[in-house]
This record gives C-alpha cells, sequence and structure tokens, in this order.
C-alpha cells in the first residue's frame, strides 16, 4: 500500500491506528470485510423483493442492482470497513406498552438522529485512510443502497439474527451501522457465526406475525413500518395491535437474550431525552405542525411529518381504552389532513361507539374525502 512519496505503508499498522481512532470517534466495533464478501445477496435480494417483503418502499425495488453488490455501486470498492456505534436503551419499551396513556417511541429515536451524529466522524476516518494510504473512499450512513447488517456479518461485527436486525455478543440488537468503502485492500475479519440457536423469542413476541421464517421480514405486517414509512392509513388489521407505539416497534429486538450482555449507549446524543421517554398521548395529540417540528427537531421523527405522526398518536389513544382522551379525538374530527380525520374517527369509535353513532351521519355527510367517510363504517 503506498502513500504520498511512494512510502510503503504496513496494512496492519494501518488498521490498528483506524480502530484507535475509530474508539477515540465513539464507534463501538470495527471491522472489514472484502466488497465480495457475500456473493449470496443479490438472490436473497430478489427473493424478498419477488414475494414483496418490501410493502410500500418502491426504492429498494428501483435500486436492486447496486444494492445487492457494493461492487456495482462502486465498481473500485475492494473493501468494506464497518463501523458500529450503541444505542443500548436506558428504557426497556416492552415494560411500556402497560402505560397505555403514553407513547412509545422506538429506542433509535428517542434523541439525535443518528446519521446526523455518526456521518461527520465516518468521514473524519475516512479522510484518515485516504492519506495514510492514498486510496480513494466513499462513506455510508444508511444513505445508499448498501446493504449494511450482512457485510457486518462478515465484518464480524456480529450476525444477522432470526428477526433480520444484527446481534452483537457485546451489544445485543443495538448497534446503529456505517461503512466506508475503499478501493484500499486492507486484511480482512473473521465473519461472524450465527448464534441463535434454536431460541424463536424474537419471532415470537411479533404482534402481527411479520416474520414469514426465521431471518426473514415480510414488511407488510410489520408495525416499524407501518407507523414509520406507511404515508397512508394503517390498516385496520394493524390499528388494535398497534397499541401505544407511536413511532417503530421494539418488540423483536428488546425481547433477544442477547441484550444480556449489552450496556446503556455511552454517546449522550443517543441517549433518550426525557420528554421522548414516555410522553403523553393527550399531551401530543394536541401539538400543530409547528410544535411538532420544534419538539422533534433534529429528531428521526420529525421525517415522517406532523400529519402520519398525529395519525400514530390517535391510533394509540383509540387504544388507550381511555375515555379522559375524548376531546384529544373530537379535537381532531374536523383536521384539515384526511389522514388524521379518519385516525380519528376511528379512535372515537373505540374509545365511545354510542358518542360516535351519534355524530356520525352529520360528520359523514359532510365528509369529502370517500376513504374518510369509510371509516364511520369499517371494522374496528
Amino acid at each position: 500500500m503506498k502513500v504520498a512519496g511512494s512510502i510503503l505503508l504496513d496494512p496492519q499498522k494501518l488498521v490498528a491506528e483506524l480502530k484507535v481512532r475509530a474508539e477515540a470517534l465513539g464507534f463501538d466495533a470495527f471491522g472489514i470485510a472484502r466488497a465480495d464478501a457475500r456473493p449470496d445477496l443479490p438472490d436473497k435480494l430478489a427473493h424478498a423483493l419477488a414475494e414483496d417483503w418490501h410493502a410500500g418502499m418502491d426504492w429498494m425495488a428501483e435500486t436492486e442492482e447496486r444494492r445487492g453488490d457494493p461492487q456495482r455501486l462502486w465498481d473500485q470498492a475492494h473493501s468494506v470497513i464497518l463501523l458500529g456505534v450503541n444505542y443500548g436503551p436506558e428504557t426497556d419499551s416492552m415494560r411500556l406498552l402497560a402505560e397505555k396513556d403514553i407513547g412509545i417511541i422506538s429506542a433509535y429515536a428517542r434523541n439525535r438522529d443518528y446519521h446526523d451524529i455518526i456521518k461527520g466522524r465516518l468521514k473524519e476516518l475516512a479522510g484518515l485512510l485516504a492519506r495514510r494510504s492514498g486510496a480513494d473512499v466513499k462513506v455510508f450512513v444508511d444513505t445508499a443502497p448498501l446493504m449494511e447488517k450482512p457485510l457486518a456479518e462478515a465484518a464480524g461485527l456480529g450476525w444477522q439474527g432470526k428477526h433480520s436486525v444484527l446481534v452483537s455478543r457485546a451489544f445485543g440488537s443495538w448497534l446503529f451501522l456505517g461503512a466506508i468503502l475503499t478501493s484500499a485492500e486492507l486484511p480482512v475479519d473473521k465473519p461472524h457465526v450465527e448464534s441463535c440457536g434454536s431460541c424463536t423469542k424474537c419471532l415470537d413476541i411479533c404482534p402481527t406475525n411479520a416474520f414469514p421464517a426465521p431471518f426473514r421480514l415480510d414488511a407488510r405486517k410489520c408495525l416499524a413500518y407501518y407507523s414509520v414509512e406507511h404515508k397512508g392509513q394503517i390498516p385496520r388489521e394493524f390499528r388494535a395491535p398497534m397499541g401505544n407505539r407511536i413511532y417503530g416497534c421494539d418488540d423483536c429486538l428488546a425481547v433477544c437474550p442477547w441484550n444480556k450482555f449489552a450496556s446503556i449507549s455511552r454517546e449522550a446524543k443517543l441517549r433518550s431525552r426525557a420528554e421522548f421517554e414516555r410522553p403523553a398521548l393527550a399531551e401530543l395529540a394536541q401539538l400543530d405542525d409547528a410544535g411538532f417540528r420544534a419538539l422533534f427537531s433534529g429528531s428521526p421523527v420529525k421525517r415522517i411529518g406532523h400529519s402520519r405522526f398525529i395519525r400514530n398518536v390517535l391510533i394509540g389513544i383509540g387504544n388507550s381504552g381511555n375515555a379522559d382522551l375524548l376531546p384529544a379525538i373530537l379535537a381532531r374530527l374536523d383536521d384539515a389532513s384526511p389522514l388524521v380525520r379518519g385516525a380519528a374517527i376511528w379512535a372515537l369509535r373505540r374509545l365511545d361507539p354510542a358518542r360516535a353513532e351519534a355524530i356520525k351521519l352529520d360528520r359523514s355527510g359532510r365528509e369529502s374525502d370517500s376513504d374518510v367517510r369509510a371509516e364511520w363504517d369499517g371494522p374496528v
């Protein structure tokens, strides 16, 4: 490997320097794989797409060729450095399910957006690699069609569990991943062996049976998909199972036995903000667009927008069984967003069927959106 002045650099020493710098930058896991270490990925991706497991995430199909092969994404890639940041939460989301008057925000979204935190650090590490080796580099934090989880498995950071998420012996299911592709030929780490054994806790806990088989996830049944990615009304059959999950779903991650070795994140910007730990559904339902943007500034939650967020909150209220939350529902029946109005109708019918029936004729007769009108008569 050459640097400026054609001085040969020992690859092992370079990797050792990169590891030290990575730890200083706040990365908790480091591994290297060849860019072509997973030739099985194109077939696995094609199968998932053929089964429509990607649901409405059309971008997965649109980028299939590049997503399945890092060297299709960048033909100069020889090695890939995988970095992990522990975001182990202080609070177990499973315990919050019983507190029906509060909303559960997925552990990864209870503070700053990890993309913003990690990207700059990846660039700094990649810059060090480029200066020491003279090689070209590219950095990725879930911003390009790169399958980080199987590559992280190849790089020895952990293994993809039966819930499809990377599992680490040291950090359980709580690792954010970033990647550096490089034209440098670097010494690689040993791939991690799958270590789930006979355990199926992550599959069994899923409230919507979103796993057609171990290691396979069908987004068409996934609450995390519907509460974050889905732009329309939540399908009726998934509303009651959502419970009070208002952004994401951690069930399959939180139940993993390997989490007993996990620790709380050392990164202050990833630790839960107090207002995101147990936010009251009644207060969240009152947020206008400006209030929503202010509260979730810098948070991943902000990207779903006000209407989708209030949709989720109203589903949570409808599942709460608490009639004291009826004013929050009634205030949204005339909301400007059809998405919000539809969710409000469903929540009203769940909490107070008699009251819903009493105002049904007047409200449904004035409703211009056919999908919203249908909410007055559909199953709850």
